[in-house]
Parts: structure tokens; C-alpha cells; sequence
């Protein structure tokens, strides 16, 4: 496999992205106003002169580095463009994307609302979102919401707010020719609704303009010609069913082969009706959809993505696409082939949700069964893996139509990789090579850096046209189009393709449209296609005899195609594709299987059978997922035979025949062949039982391969599960020999969610067995700490289960044995597990023996976790236990005491004296566990202290490391003279001054939890931007060494203030000097007399401060932590990277 990064540069500009809002001029915008009931026309226009000075402008400052056979040029300025994300370019050259407003603002990122994440999981449809929303946001919670913007000025922060800002779509056209865009006219401005997303797809096609803002998939049209969309339909309805992150919303417009509209939405998911009102459930993944223009046919062709953007079709109509990684440690993005009935993988329930619950684990199923990777041998067998992982933050994509740029182009994907700074950001070229039914990764290549690219499509004359979002992640007012055209090639064919391209197909004869099936450019044969197609009985003609003439295969492509089309009008016309089912052409017999299929003419069955046994395995994919669609009976014994001949080499071919297999025939057929010799059979039946849903997939438990036993117990465990067999995988746990962790787990969820006393026994005697695996045998623990109320999230894949109570009365006496003698056990993980059970649990009975713990075990985790098991049961001797851990002689274990202190049963003077020594004299951590003590405590006793802690905090003499602890404790105070002492002195801390307001995160945090942040935390974890050893990002600054490199506090403000002190190579600066030049680049270093910048492909400069007149920083592409961290985790976090002093080597 070839992965080089082959960057051949030319001659650059000077590197700068981010043009001053000082040369926006020309505006002709009139003001859309919320109330409006019919937005006006809008235009936008510039003279050439403006135009000019704006780009030249731009062009002195800006200068990314590009291949050396490309030429880059400007095609709109800012002051046309604004926030782009989706864009198109028409047959005429004219641009039209989307602009939102939306972003960020009305449309919520679940990082900035981790107290939404449980509920946002538990949605089930668009209904359950809107229905929280409306609570959430209500006008009597106003207060609480004023981190809303007021944007209706009705003086409440409510759900209302969200009706306002509309999404715009804009047509941008060059009119005088010149090359360069000089008008701008907003086409559609509209979805305002409390649940309407982001614009994110957009195209315009047929004489209307289809619009993907979820909950919808809209088709507008212009009523009076004036040119705005004035009419619009909804065509489907529920995307978008839960609060996740930003940016992953409907995307990829695209007409496909057979003139279907396809699109995508991220994992925010689906749950809707087709058209004859059955439901389409994928509520946690992302899906690719299509249907007929005017909706019709409306179905979910593949699922299981997490956030494709963008996809394309190639020349023989395979879907591919570059889907966005999970944000994990070690992930990078994945390059994807997306086939009918396909699942990707991705859950939004392992994004977030299960990790913030305490119940819970941190057992992620994408990354711990290795889902994120190629194909390899510790994956699950039911979704298809990505084909090569590739670059970071896709957004454009697009396939080179055939006479796009240059010749050596051709049957190239590109795509734009977005870092949200334009330093880190480009665009990139790759192929694929095929191998067996599928493909692998061919070679690639960067193109482009410097310029944050999000869409990107080919023009008439092959230039790839591709917007800029500039800089940042956040909505700036402002954006451009640039466009690549390729110096070396032949501009005969690519003038010819425009020529082409704008003429009117319905003008044109029957001969010329069949010339045309066999053009250089796809787009060109796509139009000759869909024209003929509407031609009726001529058209059929016409592809009858291009597909009978053997001289031109992508002609005869076309033709199946088009005749797929008038097939779905008139069946009968599907009748010519059968003779071609023997063709010498495997593509030729590949694509008349695909469509037949497609089409549902069972009249073909008979003849697609026998191409099972073909020596082409895509002829053989195709076969396989047609007789299913056909669900044609007498295939299934060939069906079982292809799984088996198949031997699992093939994944896409396992794909399609398992997926037949559950299409047609009965779940009790496909049970039987529990049975059969073939490891591959047995395995392919348990997929197409997953998809059924059907009970019978049990019959596999007892199979004798670790894997197939797994994959059932993935199969009845995961997403919506198979309820019924939820007993029967419970029981295997205490009978099976297998250690596959992905079956332990769900065997051991599996008995917690059965709920009965067997299911109970069987953790119980699992836990106790010496012979399972140790940390399968702490889950199980765990598993039983939460049997009266588990998480309403799922152990194991963390789909939302709903809340469950118990009583354990029954159970307790043959648990408190167990647990007690498991808490003696060699492994302290095992120790301290039991010791949590038997609090959790609430077991009476336990309390001597804890008490024993607490005054004996050698670890300090155990003998402090046997403290808060004491705590938690009834009538313990809690007095003993806190006097016995405040003398202990770990740390650890006096903290937890501190923080039991107000279980004893002496006066509160008492106690708050207690801690008042504490607080003067003990460790940090003590003097931390002290305070949020005192705060529980009786207001009144412990006033005298709360004045002395007051008086150090004014005369600036209080701990740093226990100023958050004070600030918290201070806040719930209800003595009004000691509240304004307090207030007094925090309103006159000055407000800019952002290092002095969280001067409580820089010491006393843990260590251990920072770590975790570090790695693991759902939305705020460094590693998915930054590089630590030899894995991470590569969007920020490597963080090896960053503790020997910065101080606590520079560390701090580069946590809350991001924008602050830029890493070297990550911060773009401009620089306008004393001898009236400006020069632009990314900061390479800077000293407190000089800052060096890389200028293109130039050596490093240097410049001297006192030559700067003016300096302009782009903010950092780093998200702000106070966002996603509190400021405990935010002092935690902190804690743990002051110990990363040393580089990697």
C-alpha cells in the first residue's frame, strides 16, 4: 500500500488566511428580518475594480503551498462569500453554497452541554429532541439559560431564541467572464424551526433546489421566477434525532447513477417513515439516504457512519467517501466503501453518555474491539471496516469526472482535510486499487496546505473549485472560492466538456444524446442518460443499441443505467438487461445483476443464480445482493454455498450473501444451519439473524469458535438487542471456556439486565471463580454494585436501557458471603470491587468485617473505599471507622475521612475545629477535602472559620490550591455580611483578568484524573488534536515535554485562553512594518525582541519588534476549555501535564 506524502510545491504567496474585514465594501445586502414573511431578492454585486483590489489584496497576503503542476487563483473574495460549507457549481460555472447561521449558536454542540449527554442518548426520535428542548429551554428556566443569546429581545432565554436565525443559500456567478466572481444572490433563506440544524447539503438540480436541513430533506422552487426559492416541501422527515456534536449534520447531495437523489446525515441519526409508513430506525448512527427527486422511493441505503460530509460517485457508480474518526487516542479518520445495506460501524453511544456515568465503565466497543481499524482478526464480522485509515477532518469530496484538471488526475478522489487552522489544513488526492469485491488503497498524495477547504466540486471546465472557511471552527461573516486548474494539461477536451455542459439536452437528437453516452466526462454521459431516459421508447432505443455496441464500456455503463431509469416507469424495459447477464464484460454482468436487483424484476432471478459461481467476485457481490432484494427462495442453498466457498476471505461478499440470506428466508431456516461444517456458513447465518432481530440466533450460543459465540452475543446484546435472548446468553457465563472479552462483557451485562436471582448467582459465581479472567471478573463485580439501580446506559455499548429499580432483600445473605470473602482476595482490584459491592449493595451484615478492612488491608484505595461502603449502610459504626481512617498513615485515606466527617455523631463546633486544623496544617489534598467538608456543615457553627479563610482571601494570603474549595463553599453561604465580604472582593477581581479568576485550577488537582482527561474524556481529551509519544494529532503543538517547557500557569492560560500564546507552527500572523510592507506566515518562534515567520516555501524570516507597526494574530483553532472542563477537571488536567517533562526521542 501506498501512503507517501508526494508534495511537489511551486512558488508561493506569502502565507496569510485571514483577510481584514477593513476591504469588505461593496455591500448591496438588505437586512432580512425574522419577521419578514417573504425575504426579498437579494444581490450582491462588485465591480471589476473592486473585485480586483479586493483579490489582489487577498492574493499579496495569502499563499498556501500547492503541487507544482496546479495553479491556484482566487474566484470569489470575501465580500461575495460568507461561512461557506456545502458548494456546487452548476453546468453554467455558477457557485451556489450554503451559509449558516445557525452553527453553534441554535444548533447545540453536546461538548458545551455534558449535562444534556444521558438524556441526548436516550432520544429516540426527532419528537423525544424537540419535546426536551421545549422543557429544557422553557421560558421558567430563563434564568438559568442566560448562556443563550436573547435573539428575539422578548427578554427571555428560551427555545423560542431558536426560531430567528435562518440558513441561507447563496448562487455566486462571475457575469462578465473575467474569471473571477463579481455577483452574489442569496436564493433561499428560510429553516427557522426550534429543531432546524445546519445547512449542510445543498444542490441544485432539475429546476429546483434541494436543501438538507435536518429534521428534513427539502426540494424549493422558484413559483414566480424571480429567483428565490419561494415553495418548499419536505421529501423526508426525522434527521437529526439527538444533541451531538457540532458539524455533524446533513451533507452529500448527490445525484446518482440511476437519477436518485443520495445524502448523508452524521451519527445525530434517523428515525422516520418510507413512503408506505414503515418505520426506518437508526437513531444513533449516521446514514446515507436516497430517493427519487420528488421523494418518492425514499429509503436508507447504507448506515453505520459517523460523519461522511461528503461522498462521490466514481465511473461505475461505487460510493465512496472519507468518514470522520470517533476522536478516540489513536484514530484517524478511515476511507469507506458504501454498499447497499451496508453498516459502517459507528454508534453515537460511543461518543459520549456512558463515560460520565458513575454506574458505568469506561469499556469504549469502538476502540477496544479494534473497529476504528482495517479488517483484522479482533473485529466484529456484522458491519464492513474502513478500507485504509487516512488523513484528519474530511469535509470536501469529490471523484474527478473524467476531464477534471489534468490527465493525470483521472480516477482521482479528492479530498479536503479540515484542522480549523488554515496551517494544519489542505487538500488531498487519492485512488483506489480493486481487490476482490471490494478495494484497497492506491496511492496518494497532498496537494495543497494552507487553506482551510471544507467544499469543494468540479467545474464545467475541469478547475476544482473548493470554498474556504478561512480560519477557526466558529461562524466569521466572512469566506471565499479558490479554484485549481492543472498548467500541463490538454484544454481541447476540457473546453469541449464545458461546451458540452451548457447546452440544452432537450434540444438535442436522439444520435447526439447516444453519442454523448460514451464522452470523456462522466457528467457529460450522466445528462446524455437522463435525457434519453425521459425520451421514453426513443431513449430505450438508443441504450439498447449503446449497450449491444461493445466499443465503449462506460457507454454501455450508462445504458444499464438509463434503462434502470425508464424500468421503474414501465418494469417491462428491464427484460432487455437479462441477455447481458452473459456478457464477456464481468463490469457488464456486475452492473446488470446490480440493477436488476435493484429494480426488483424477478423475472431474472433464474438467470442471476447461476453467476454465484462466477470467477469475478464483484459479479458475485452483485449476484448475491440481488437475489436477496429479489428474495428469491431457491437461492439459498447457492447462498449457503458462496458463504462457504467465500470462507470469509471476502468481507463484501459475506456482506451480500448474509444480508440475502435474511431477506429471503425464514429466520427458522436460517437457524438450522447452527449445524453445518462451515465456520463461514454458521457465521454469516448469525449475521442475517442480527438483522432479523430474531430469537432463534440462541441456537449459536453453544457453537464451538470463540468468534461465532461472540458475534451472537454482539448480535443480542448491542443497539436495539434481541430481548428474548437476553437469558440464554446471561446463562452461558458460567459454562462457557471462552476468554473473548467482547463475550465475557456482554454475558456479564447480559445476567444485570435479565434481573433475576439466577442472573444474580450467576455474577455471583463468575466473581468467585479463580479460573475466569481477573478484570472480567472485577466487571462482574462492579455489574453487581449496581443491581438495584443500574445505569440506564448499556455496559457495554452504552445504548440508553432506561431506568430500572430492584429490590435485593432476597439476595443479600447468598451476596454477603461471596463479597466478603472476595474482599480477602489476592488481587486488590478484586478487593477493593467487593468492598464497593457491599456498600453499594447496602449489606448489613458486612459492617464488622469492613471495619476489619478499614484497619487491616495494605492498600489505601481498599481501606479508603471500605470508609464509603461503611457510609452507605444503615446503622454502621461510622464513628469508629472515620476516627480510624483520620489516623491513617496514607494521605488518601485521611481525605476520604474528612470527607465523612459529617457522619459523626459529635456537635458541628466539634467537627468544624476538627477541620480548621486540617486546614491550617495538613496537606493539600487534606486541606481541599476540609473545606468542601465545612461547606456541609452547619452554617452557623462553622461562621468563625469561614471569616478567618475570608480575611486571608482578601489580604491575598489564602492557599491557591484551596481557592476553588473556598469560592464553592462561599457561594451556597447565607450569612448576607459575610456574602458581601465575598462578593465585595470577587466583583473587584477584574473580569479580563482570566489567569486571577481561575487561580484555584493551578495547584492540588489529581493526577490520576487529569490523565484520564488527557486520554479518555468524551469531548475535551488532548490527544485527538495533540501528539503524545507516538500517537495523537497532529492539529496542535506535540505535548511531549510541555511541563519542562511551560509553567503551571502559562499552562493554565493556555487552557482557558488559547488564543493567548500560540505554539510555534500553528499560529497564523500578519505584520504590517515601518516601511509600509506587510508580510504574513505562520509563527515559527518568537523572542521578546523578534518573532520569525515561514512565508511559503521561503526560508524562515525574521523581523525584528521594533519594525512592527501593527500585529494581527488568527485565534487559535483550540477550543476554549472552560467550554467542555469545569474548573476542577480544568485543575486536574492542569496537575497532570506539569508532569510531562521529558521529549520524545
Amino acid at each position: 500500500m501506498s501512503m507517501l506524502r508526494n508534495i511537489k510545491l511551486k512558488k508561493p504567496y506569502k502565507i496569510f488566511n485571514f483577510f481584514p474585514l477593513c476591504f469588505i465594501i461593496g455591500l448591496y445586502f438588505t437586512a432580512c428580518k425574522s419577521d419578514e414573511k417573504a425575504v426579498p431578492l437579494q444581490v450582491k454585486s462588485l465591480s471589476k475594480a473592486e473585485v480586483n483590489q479586493q483579490a489582489k489584496a487577498i492574493e499579496a497576503l495569502v499563499n498556501p503551498e500547492f503541487h507544482q503542476d496546479l495553479k491556484l487563483d482566487l474566484w470569489a473574495v470575501d465580500s461575495l462569500v460568507a461561512d461557506p460549507i456545502s458548494l456546487q457549481i452548476d453546468d453554467f460555472g455558477n457557485a451556489i453554497y450554503s451559509k449558516t447561521n445557525r452553527r453553534k449558536i441554535s444548533e447545540f454542540d453536546i461538548r458545551s452541554h455534558q449535562d444534556w449527554e444521558i438524556a441526548s442518548i436516550g432520544f429516540k426520535n426527532v419528537a423525544d429532541r424537540k419535546a426536551f428542548i421545549r422543557e429544557e429551554l422553557s421560558p421558567e428556566n430563563s434564568e438559568k439559560n442566560e448562556w443563550l443569546p436573547d435573539i428575539n429581545g422578548d427578554g427571555s432565554h428560551d427555545w423560542k431564541d431558536l426560531t430567528i436565525e435562518k440558513e441561507n443559500v447563496f448562487e455566486v456567478k462571475d457575469t462578465d467572464g473575467d474569471g473571477k466572481a463579481d455577483q452574489s444572490l442569496l436564493i433561499a433563506s428560510d429553516f427557522n424551526e426550534e429543531t432546524s440544524d445546519v445547512a449542510g447539503a445543498v444542490l441544485k438540480y432539475d429546476d429546483a433546489l434541494f436543501v438538507g436541513v435536518a429534521p428534513d430533506l427539502w426540494r424549493m422552487t422558484d413559483t414566480n421566477g424571480d429567483g428565490l426559492m419561494d415553495k418548499k416541501e419536505s421529501l423526508a422527515n426525522g434527521f437529526g434525532v439527538h444533541i451531538g456534536f457540532g458539524g455533524h449534520n446533513m451533507s452529500g447531495l448527490k445525484v446518482g447513477p440511476e437519477g436518485k437523489i443520495y445524502w448523508g446525515i452524521g451519527d445525530i441519526g434517523f428515525s422516520g417513515k418510507d413512503d408506505n409508513g414503515k418505520l426506518l430506525d437508526y437513531p444513533n448512527c449516521g446514514v446515507i439516504a436516497r430517493a427519487n427527486p420528488d421523494g418518492s422511493d425514499f429509503e436508507i441505503f447504507a448506515y453505520g457512519v459517523r460523519n461522511t460530509h461528503e461522498f462521490d460517485f466514481d465511473e461505475y457508480g461505487n460510493l465512496i467517501s472519507v468518514d470522520n474518526d470517533g476522536d478516540h487516542k489513536g484514530e484517524s479518520e478511515r476511507i469507506v466503501y458504501l454498499v447497499e445495506g451496508s453498516d459502517t460501524g459507528w454508534r453515537i453511544n460511543w461518543q459520549f453518555g456512558k463515560y460520565r456515568d458513575p454506574k458505568n465503565n469506561g469499556y469504549k466497543v469502538w476502540m477496544d474491539e479494534k473497529m476504528h481499524l482495517p479488517r483484522n482478526e479482533d473485529q466484529a464480522a456484522y458491519f464492513i471496516p474502513t478500507i485504509a485509515n487516512y488523513i484528519n477532518g474530511p469535509t470536501g469530496f469529490q471523484h474527478n469526472p473524467g476531464t477534471g484538471l489534468g490527465e493525470q488526475w483521472k480516477n482521482k478522489f479528492f479530498v479536503a482535510e479540515f484542522g480549523g487552522n488554515a496551517a494544519r489544513s489542505g487538500i488531498h488526492a487519492f485512488d483506489l486499487k480493486p481487490k476482490g469485491a471490494g478495494f484497497e488503497m492506491g496511492e496518494t498524495q497532498q496537494i495543497l496546505t494552507g487553506i482551510l477547504a471544507t467544499g469543494m466540486d468540479f467545474a464545467p471546465d475541469g478547475a476544482l473549485y473548493f470554498s474556504d472557511w478561512i480560519d477557526g471552527w466558529v461562524n466569521k461573516g466572512y469566506g471565499r472560492i479558490w479554484k485549481f486548474t492543472d498548467e500541463t494539461s490538454n484544454s481541447a477536451i476540457r473546453k469541449l466538456t464545458e461546451t458540452h455542459l451548457s447546452k440544452n439536452y432537450s434540444e438535442l437528437s436522439i444520435e447526439e444524446l447516444k453519442d454523448l453516452l460514451g464522452f470523456e466526462d462522466q457528467r457529460v454521459r450522466q445528462k446524455a442518460q437522463f435525457e434519453l431516459a425521459k425520451r421514453g421508447a426513443e431513449g430505450m432505443e438508443a441504450f439498447k443499441a449503446a449497450l449491444a455496441h461493445t466499443g465503449n464500456q462506460l457507454a454501455r455503463v450508462h445504458s444499464i443505467w438509463g434503462i434502470s431509469q425508464l424500468a421503474r416507469d414501465n418494469s417491462g424495459y428491464a427484460e432487455a438487461l437479462i441477455p447481458y447477464l452473459t456478457d464477456k464484460d464481468p463490469e457488464i454482468i456486475a452492473q446488470a445483476c446490480k440493477w436488476l436487483g435493484d429494480l426488483k424484476y424477478t423475472k431474472a432471478a433464474g438467470n442471476i443464480l447461476p453467476l454465484l459461481d462466477s470467477e469475478a467476485p464483484r459479479v458475485q457481490f452483485f449476484a448475491a445482493e440481488a437475489l436477496g432484494k429479489l428474495k428469491h427462495q431457491a437461492a439459498f442453498e447457492p447462498m449457503v454455498k458462496l458463504l462457504q466457498d467465500n470462507d470469509n476471505e471476502d468481507l463484501y461478499i459475506r456482506h451480500a450473501a448474509s444480508l440475502a440470506l435474511s431477506r429471503l428466508a425464514e429466520a427458522s431456516t436460517i437457524a438450522d444451519l447452527s449445524k453445518h461444517p462451515s465456520e463461514a456458513v454458521r457465521l454469516g447465518a448469525v449475521i442475517a439473524l442480527r438483522r432479523l432481530g430474531d430469537p432463534e440466533i440462541t441456537s449459536f450460543l453453544q457453537d464451538e469458535n470463540e468468534y461465532i459465540v461472540a458475534e451472537v452475543a454482539r448480535a443480542i446484546n448491542d443497539d436495539f438487542s434481541i430481548e428474548a435472548a437476553i437469558p440464554e446468553l446471561g446463562k452461558i457465563l458460567t459454562t462457557t471456556h471462552f476468554s473473548s472479552e467482547p463475550l465475557l462483557r456482554r454475558a456479564i451485562n447480559a445476567n444485570l439486565r435479565w434481573g433475576t436471582e439466577e442472573g444474580f448467582n450467576n455474577l455471583l459465581s463468575y466473581a468467585n471463580s479463580s479460573q475466569a479472567p481477573e478484570a472480567m471478573r472485577v466487571e462482574a463485580i462492579a455489574a453487581l454494585s449496581t443491581w438495584t439501580s443500574p445505569s440506564v446506559l448499556d455496559r457495554v455499548d452504552g445504548w440508553y436501557r432506561g431506568e430500572i429499580t430492584r429490590d435485593i432483600m432476597a439476595f443479600q445473605t447468598s451476596a454477603a458471603e461471596i463479597l466478603m470473602d472476595l474482599s480477602k482476595d489476592g488481587s486488590r482490584e478484586i478487593r477493593e470491587g467487593a468492598v464497593l459491592a457491599l456498600g453499594e449493595l447496602k449489606i448489613e451484615a458486612a459492617n464488622q468485617h469492613l471495619l476489619t478492612v478499614l484497619s487491616n488491608d495494605n492498600d489505601a484505595a481498599v481501606r479508603a473505599e471500605s470508609l464509603r461502603a461503611l457510609a452507605k449502610i444503615p446503622g454502621s459504626p461510622m464513628d469508629k471507622a472515620v476516627e480510624k481512617a483520620l489516623s491513617d498513615s496514607q494521605r488518601s485515606v485521611r481525605v476520604a475521612g474528612l470527607d465523612l466527617l459529617e457522619e459523626l455523631t459529635i456537635p458541628d463546633e466539634r467537627k468544624a475545629a476538627l477541620l480548621d486544623e486540617v486546614i491550617q496544617k495538613r496537606t493539600v489534598e487534606e486541606q481541599q477535602a476540609a473545606v468542601n467538608t465545612l461547606s456541609r456543615l452547619d452554617q452557623k457553627s462553622t461562621k468563625d472559620i469561614f471569616e478567618k479563610l475570608l480575611t486571608q482571601y482578601e489580604s491575598n494570603k489564602l492557599p491557591q490550591a484551596i481557592e476553588l474549595e473556598f469560592f464553592e463553599a462561599m457561594e451556597t453561604r447565607e450569612d448576607a455580611q459575610l456574602k458581601e465580604r465575598y462578593n465585595k472582593v470577587h466583583e473587584n477581581m477584574s473580569q479580563d483578568d482570566l489567569l486571577a479568576s481561575y487561580s484555584g485550577s493551578l495547584y492540588g488537582g489529581d493526577l490520576v484524573k487529569g490523565r484520564k482527561i488527557f486520554f479518555q474524556h468524551a469531548t475535551a481529551q488532548c490527544i485527538k488534536c495533540h501528539a503524545y509519544d507516538d500517537f495523537g494529532g497532529n492539529a496542535g503543538p506535540k505535548l511531549n515535554g510541555v511541563g519542562a517547557r511551560l509553567t503551571r500557569e502559562q499552562l493554565l492560560e493556555a487552557l482557558i485562553d488559547p488564543s493567548k500564546r500560540l505554539a510555534p507552527g500553528f499560529g497564523v500572523v500578519t505584520l504590517s512594518l515601518d516601511n509600509e510592507k506587510k508580510v504574513a506566515g505562520i509563527k515559527m518562534d518568537e523572542t521578546e525582541q523578534s518573532i520569525t515567520l515561514k512565508m511559503g516555501n521561503q526560508p524562515d524570516t525574521l523581523i525584528m519588534k521594533n519594525q512592527i507597526l501593527e500585529r494581527k494574530d488568527v485565534p487559535s483553532s483550540m477550543p476554549d476549555m472552560k467550554q467542555f472542563l469545569s474548573r476542577r477537571e480544568i485543575r486536574d488536567l492542569v496537575s497532570f501535564l506539569v508532569t510531562l517533562e521529558e521529549d520524545f526521542n
